[in-house]
């Protein structure tokens, strides 16, 4: 046999090989992008769903609401994640929820003060009351935690306290909700506003920080299933257009009971059916 035709077998051996054994194959993958309130929870399900599917490759990214929502637009993620109700001008998107979530006043767990009245909330963040003692607390000054723009929970903030973004004092700004936890946790005259989900995880977990009442309501999961606390959402994965192939796949198994049980560990109450 002469030497060129060998070396010429033996590869269409090995890829025939390959082809037989589906070992060539690359695995295929879906991308998901947008709130950082989803994209812990989202990424426990990407990780039962691989699981369960051999071959395909999950990635999960945060950024926050508005980045879900683009990314979706042009293509940039099969599947966007937004902590909240699709709005009239998205109506080109299409929301399948997996959770529901409520947003809380959370401070340090050394702080005395256990609620807040929204007359409260609105002076502290529009300048009017700036000193804890005129809630209650301690004589010392508040530090006013707000969220960046862009992200979902300060849209849902303003829209409960009809506030403008214009019209906030904040001493500090800040992204996701872990950043927020972890500036509270760290400074014992601070008060921000975060995931029920997360705070309710965090708090039970150590973390130095307490969930405030908001108008004589509890904030906490069961509040939130029970539809007693004032602001609350929808936890959406959202897709272009209704979803197909792996990301309809995707988007059935996280709103499936398959993964109630990582709603529940995640503090999160499961969607309403």
């Amino acid at each position: 046999m002469p030497d060129r035709v060998l070396p010429r077998l033996l590869a269409v051996a090995a890829c025939l090989l390959l082809f037989a054994t589906g070992c060539g194959e690359s695995p295929r993958r879906l991308v998901l992008t947008g709130s950082s309130t989803v994209a812990p929870l989202a990424s426990e399900i990407a990780l039962r769903f691989e699981a369960r599917h051999p071959g395909v490759r999950v990635d999960v990214q945060s950024g926050g609401s508005s980045r879900g929502i683009a990314d979706a637009r042009d293509g940039s993620a099969d599947v966007g994640m937004v902590s909240r109700a699709l709005k009239d001008t998205e109506r080109d998107l299409v929301a399948s929820a997996i959770a529901q979530d409520g947003i809380c006043l959370i401070a340090h767990n050394h702080n005395p003060v256990t609620s807040l009245s929204d007359e409260q909330v609105i002076g502290i963040y529009t300048g009017r009351i700036t000193r804890w003692s005129a809630v209650g607390g301690a004589d010392a000054p508040i530090t006013v935690v707000t969220k960046a723009e862009g992200r979902s929970t300060l849209e849902l903030f303003l829209a409960h306290f009809r506030l403008t973004v214009s019209q906030i004092e904040a001493d500090v700004v800040i992204g996701d909700n872990e950043q927020g936890i972890k500036t509270v946790a760290g400074n014992p005259d601070a008060v921000g506003y975060v995931s029920i989900g997360t705070a309710e995880y965090d708090a039970a977990h150590g973390v130095g920080i307490k969930l405030l009442g908001l108008g004589g309501a509890v904030p906490s999961t069961a509040s939130v299933r029970a539809g007693t606390f004032p602001i609350s959402r929808p936890l959406n994965l959202v897709t272009l257009g209704p979803a197909t192939g792996l990301a309809r796949e995707f988007i059935e198994f996280a709103g499936s009971d398959q993964v109630r049980d990582l709603v529940q560990a995640q503090s999160f109450a499961p969607p309403a059916r």
